[in-house]
């Protein structure tokens, strides 16, 4: 048997098995040691990503967010829930961002300063006085399945609130199983006039963003 063969077999394995803790890493799984409560969302995993369309001469953006708090309740047709996002923790156009809403390129850090600052100020999310988003969720239902191999979607039913105006909101998120918990993942789309925010823009108008805003939701609970 030639020397090398087993370095070479125990290269193959290590090489495999650094493959899936990076798999694994990328999907989230396994990053919280501590299990996370059956339908309780893990706050330090889950984020909230906003598409920012752009009019006149500006450029599309994209959000970050964080949750304070959260619970969703799978399969409940009424209380079955509440996601409560944290406004002042919103960054713009930061490279996790951009990537999960499909934009390219990277944005220089002063640009995405004065971007966040404008989008957290006064005139726009004014999170010094509205520094919460919610969610209710009243019912949290399973839609059928074509396939039983097919994965599985919730229609999440409630009322949200941002900006200190509330309107109702059904959502479909496709829920994955994981070790330990479910993620969900899910978008929708807003007007920002809807809820009481004129969209941000300058000089007469040539410049600014869109009223309607792309929003998608990753959010990881723990498994009931």
């Amino acid at each position: 048997m030639s020397n090398s063969y087993i370095p070479l077999r125990l290269s193959a394995t290590l090489a495999l098995l650094l493959a899936s803790l990076s798999i694994q890493a990328s999907l989230g799984w396994g990053q919280n040691s501590a299990p996370t409560p059956p339908g309780q969302v893990d706050v330090q995993r889950s984020r909230s990503f906003v598409r920012v369309e752009a009019t006149g001469l500006g450029h599309e953006h994209g959000v970050v967010g964080k949750l304070l708090s959260g619970t969703i309740h799978l399969g409940a047709a009424q209380r079955a829930g509440e996601l409560v996002f944290d406004t002042k923790s919103f960054l713009c156009d930061t490279l996790e961002s951009r990537k999960y809403v499909s934009l390219a390129g990277d944005i220089d850090d002063s640009t995405q300063k004065k971007t966040t600052a404008n989008m957290l100020g006064a005139d726009v999310l004014n999170v010094a006085h509205f520094p919460k988003a919610t969610y209710a969720i009243r019912s949290a239902l399973a839609t059928p399945k074509q396939n039983p191999s097919d994965p599985q979607w919730y229609q999440l039913d409630g009322d949200f609130t941002l900006h200190g105006v509330t309107r109702p909101l059904k959502i479909n998120v496709l829920a994955e199983p994981g070790p330990g918990v479910v993620r969900l993942r899910g978008q929708f789309k807003i007007s920002q006039t809807q809820f009481g925010i004129t969209p941000y823009s300058k000089l007469f108008g040539s410049v600014g963003v869109a009223d309607e805003l792309t929003i998608w939701g990753d959010v990881w609970i723990g498994a009931e």
